[in-house]
């Protein structure tokens, strides 16, 4: 009865010793890697199917290196990420023992024998090009540590805020997740909470794309996919090239609007130089502002654009009707007789009388006279006289409205530069804040 029993517990004590063993295997030097590979992941000893063997959940440790940003279109909300996901995690059943010199072993080829987490992007909108075996890279540690490094290259649909274009700044976010396993077997954490994980490459490479603040964070039950799967996300904020829309839009546009105010120093009746002036500035507006407005995004309410274009039609707009009012009045026959010279200022025919110098003395009406009022000249000595009060000349008329406008139009303008850059600079989401 003792001789069957010893030697079932023979037995076990002899499986015990090879499978630690098998779990401690020593590999002499000059061992390939795919050699100690081979034997860690024959049929009888891994199996790719089965989580690792942990005592908890299977803790994945994630970083991000960004290595290029671009922008198709620098009006548009479509942004292109290239990154290496980089992941880790523990797996007891590859640890090895090599007296080599390599601290790990390159498991590229053998890529599809290892157990690999099944991590998902959602809410990114589409990957640009396929994932091939000379975008990962592989890395098995001796002490079952395994290093997996991933390039993807996704296309974000952003969320931005045209309506303040080309002063929003775009927030495009991605998560990742595992597809199969809930959050009781995988546990997706950042790798290091005291460094950034989330890092640029040396040779980050931009191309419209500006990115001013980046974040990483564990999704919150709003931004989760489900709500009992482990997720992450990345958050990263770009802004527009606002010197480039300064250049090509915003000083273009406050050159021509002033240009259209240089009709107010001209003559009332210079008609070719003032309409010549008008008409080319707002020709000019309509062109550059066409251009540009068919590269921007199409959207149903008001926008910062809108608005500029809108006011700046109408100070040009408004200057070349003002010229239209001062050559009509200016035109306009007066109430009484006058010979206009050029140069000069309207005199008086009838209502003055030249003495002896030659200088004409204007007729005032006295009532020092007696007892009804008389008229004569104003230089006769009356102590109370009281000029006669004639309506203004139309010239003098079109030459007021001329000085009022050249204060008032740039005076007005300016209020408008200073309230549309300030307001819509800091017109932000509260979100970005």
């Amino acid at each position: 009865m003792g001789q069957p029993w010893m030697l079932v517990r023979a037995a076990a004590i002899l499986l015990v010793t090879r499978q630690t063993l098998a779990l401690s295997d020593i590999f002499e030097d000059g061992k390939s890697d795919k050699e100690i590979l081979d034997h860690l992941l024959r049929a009888t000893r891994y199996d790719k199917r089965l989580l690792p063997p942990v005592q908890d959940t299977v803790n994945v440790g994630v970083s991000v290196l960004l290595l290029s940003l671009a922008s198709p279109d620098e009006s548009s909300l479509k942004y292109e990420v290239e990154f290496l996901l980089q992941q880790q995690w523990f797996d007891p059943r590859l640890k090895y023992s090599n007296q080599s010199q390599y601290d790990f072993l390159n498991a590229i080829h053998h890529h599809n024998d290892i157990w690999l987490p099944d991590t998902y992007f959602i809410m990114h909108g589409d990957f640009k090009d396929p994932l091939i075996p000379m975008h990962f890279s592989l890395r098995i540690y001796r002490n079952g540590t395994v290093f997996y490094s991933m390039r993807r290259h996704l296309i974000l649909s952003c969320q931005g805020h045209l309506n303040i274009f080309p002063f929003d700044d775009p927030e495009c976010k991605f998560s990742l997740e595992s597809i199969s396993y809930e959050m009781k077997n995988i546990k997706y954490k950042w790798k290091d909470e005291n460094e950034d994980v989330l890092k640029k490459s040396s040779s980050l490479a931009t191309l419209n794309a500006y990115l001013i603040k980046n974040q990483t964070l564990e999704c919150n039950s709003n931004n989760n996919w489900r709500g009992n799967y482990s997720c992450l996300g990345v958050t990263l904020i770009f802004t527009r090239d606002r010197a480039f829309y300064f250049t090509t839009v915003f000083i273009p546009g406050i050159i021509l609007v002033t240009s259209s105010f240089i009709t107010f120093w001209l003559e009332w009746n210079a008609v070719p130089a003032r309409v010549m002036i008008g008409v080319t500035t707002m020709l000019n507006f309509f062109t550059t502002s066409n251009a540009f407005r068919s590269t921007l995004p199409v959207v149903s309410n008001l926008t910062a654009m809108n608005v500029w274009d809108g006011v700046c039609m109408c100070f040009i707009y408004a200057s070349l009707l003002e010229f239209v009012c001062v050559n009509y009045v200016g035109r306009k026959r007066p109430l009484h007789n006058v010979v206009y010279r050029p140069g000069e200022n309207p005199v008086i025919q009838g209502d003055k009388k030249r003495d002896s110098t030659g200088v004409a003395n204007e007729i005032v009406s006295c009532t020092n006279c007696g007892p009804n009022p008389c008229t004569h000249t104003a230089n006769n000595g009356c102590a109370a006289e009281v000029r006669k009060k004639e309506p203004p000349h139309p010239i003098r008329v079109a030459k007021t409205i001329d000085v009022i406008a050249r204060i008032t139009f740039p005076t007005a303008f300016a209020v408008f530069l200073i309230f549309f850059f300030y307001h819509y600079s800091n017109q932000q989401p509260d979100a970005q804040k």
